[in-house]
């Protein structure tokens, strides 16, 4: 059974449930599978074979003994290596970081253990999880499996590339402008960002807490091959913390919406001038929904741009006080100049004009709030060009503002704190291409359901990869 390494969570966790194969076949599997594409990819970094060998004959003996047991019991995941693991280094791409050892298990790990995961390993980041590619000084350059020179997304590209090429079903990653949804566009895969504090947070190894914009913007999440195992994971992940005081109690499912959904579609452009391909994986998506039973509407939403543009303000705001000092102590020579660029293209706010700032946030998710009780969902862009390349915010400074502005609807979404999945559903210029479903707050069973919908007709784009591989 050395192809178990294809199947999803829920495929997984079924066999491992009623023996039809083993948690020890299973992460055989998946390790071989490593073992073999790894080496390429460099989605991986730190591999716990004998640790994950051990999970996997507790768990065959827990099935045995007919033990209780939870809904990932026996299936592989992944950690992003800025999330601690207790016992493991939490670098998050910093060579000064290496040794920075977490004693505790972060809320969301242990929430995957509780549900029966075994942890296989860590995933790559960038330096201080802070750019749209992944590439750091400590664990070098990860790949995209399906071109060496397009970026694998970033800051959750060891994730990416690790749930493209088969590493197990379930990779967690992180989201502060688009760290999960990029690495879903680049590596032909599907994730959910959640609402804002949904999934419970807390690094034992940090040495301060995140500053008040991080911690409304920066969200934890899952990336799959297979839209279905958002739901399963992302419902396992959401359970309270005490250590997250910002965590609410709120279940996965929420009240019926009744039938049909109204679905919102918007192809404002927001002035970048958007590939043709991409409005095209837009109609796609909208005749898949249709298809399936929702209503689907292209109107006028409220301004994306507006949000961005205070997300950039404020964002390099607060980091000009909190991450520019350590990059500047700790980062190498390509994160201080993409820092250069970001910082060369906005104002950074003094007190009053930040404090103003923030607080019309509030504004902008009220009328949000308001679009999306009459519209449930919002089909949009999400990246407005072709996939770019692992190395394109270093190019030149020109290169690095148009990818920013290309991201409009990634980083905006973040200010308004919603929910949004992103699939990868085609191909633009021989690269994975994406659509974004944005939905209302603390609504990600809402878009989990509609992006498997979409993935039913229009099929599981790595399908494709693995495909060209073996040809």
């Amino acid at each position: 059974m050395d192809d178990l390494w294809r199947l999803d969570a829920h495929e997984l966790a079924a066999g491992v449930r009623t023996k039809l194969y083993s948690a020890r076949e299973v992460v055989e599997s998946v390790l071989n599978r490593i073992a073999e594409k790894n080496p390429e990819l460099n989605a991986i970094t730190v591999e716990f074979p004998d640790e994950a060998m051990a999970a996997a004959e507790a768990a065959d003996g827990a099935v045995s003994a007919g033990q209780a047991i939870g809904p990932l019991h026996g299936v592989p995941v992944t950690i992003k290596e800025n999330i601690d693991v207790a016992g493991q280094a939490t670098p998050n791409g910093v060579p000064a970081f290496a040794n920075l050892i977490a004693t505790s298990d972060s809320p969301l790990v242990r929430n995957l253990r509780s549900a029966g995961a075994i942890l296989i390993g860590r995933t790559n980041v960038p330096e201080f999880s802070m750019r749209a590619t992944t590439v750091n000084p400590l664990r070098g350059r990860t790949f995209n499996p399906w071109d060496a020179e397009a970026s694998p997304g970033g800051s959750s590209g060891g994730g990416g590339a690790a749930a493209a090429a088969g590493f197990g079903p379930l990779h967690h990653g992180n989201d502060i402008g688009g760290s999960l949804r990029f690495p879903a566009l680049a590596n032909g895969i599907t994730t959910v960002k959640p609402t804002n504090n949904r999934i419970p947070v807390y690094n034992s190894s940090a040495p301060a807490e995140r500053g008040p914009l991080s911690q409304v913007m920066s969200v934890q999440g899952i990336m799959s091959r297979d839209a279905r195992d958002l739901a399963l994971a992302t419902e396992i992940m959401i359970s309270p913390d005490p250590r997250d005081p910002l965590a609410p109690p709120i279940p996965w499912r929420g009240l019926d919406l009744g039938a049909p959904i109204k679905v919102a579609v918007t192809k404002d452009s927001c002035g970048y001038p958007i590939h043709e391909g991409i409005l095209a994986l837009i109609d796609q998506a909208s005749d898949a929904l249709e298809d399936a039973g929702y209503q689907v509407v292209e109107v006028e939403t409220p301004s994306i741009s507006e949000a961005f543009d205070a997300w950039f303000r404020t964002l390099m705001t607060e980091m000009n006080v909190g991450l520019l000092p350590l990059i500047q102590d700790y980062g190498s020579d390509e994160i201080k100049t993409t820092f250069d660029y970001f910082f060369a293209m906005g104002e950074v706010l003094d007190l009053d004009n930040f404090v103003s700032e923030f607080g019309d946030r509030t504004r902008m998710m009220r009328e949000w709030n308001l679009f999306l009780a009459e519209y449930p969902l919002v089909l949009t862009p999400f990246y407005m060009n072709k996939l770019y390349d692992w190395d394109y915010d270093l190019q030149s400074f020109e290169s690095c503002k148009d990818f920013l502005q290309a991201s409009t609807y990634s980083m905006a979404i973040n200010y308004l704190g919603l929910p949004a999945g992103v699939a990868a559903t085609g191909l633009v210029g021989g690269r994975p291409s994406a659509i974004q479903l944005v939905g209302q707050r603390y609504r990600e069973d809402v878009i989990c359901d509609a992006l498997e919908a979409i993935q039913e007709r229009t099929g599981r784009l790595t399908d494709l990869l693995w495909a060209r591989d073996q040809a």
